[in-house]
């Protein structure tokens, strides 16, 4: 199940998000919008929410968070956009990186 907004997931909702993989949770973030989609097999599937929703492409990262060790990462292959300066599936840009990681945070504030 995928849910996309700009408020802190519930515990119930948690549980439906991690229904597709059950220790890990792929996230997909508008750093701008402050908007959250998560829950997806892939990550594009976030990001076409996000785009279809009127954010910009620049604006959207993805990673996810391992439940068990409650570690954030920052790796999909939507970061993969060199003409932003990213040529990696990590995010390279410290301060995006940043803004993920706290957007995270918030999000998951329930578990995190």
């Amino acid at each position: 199940m995928i849910i996309t907004q700009s408020v802190p997931f519930t515990n119930s909702q948690i549980n439906q998000l991690k229904e597709q993989f059950d220790i890990y949770i792929k996230t997909v973030i508008d750093v701008e919008k402050s908007i959250c989609s998560a829950g997806m097999d892939r990550h594009f599937e976030g990001e076409s929410i996000l785009l279809k929703q009127g954010s910009s492409q620049h604006n959207i990262w993805g990673g996810g968070i391992d439940l068990t060790t409650k570690e954030i990462d920052f790796n999909s292959f939507i970061n993969l956009r060199p003409n932003d300066g990213n040529n990696k599936n990590e995010i390279q840009s410290e301060a995006v990186k940043k803004q993920f990681l706290e957007l995270t945070k918030y999000f998951f504030s329930q578990i995190l």
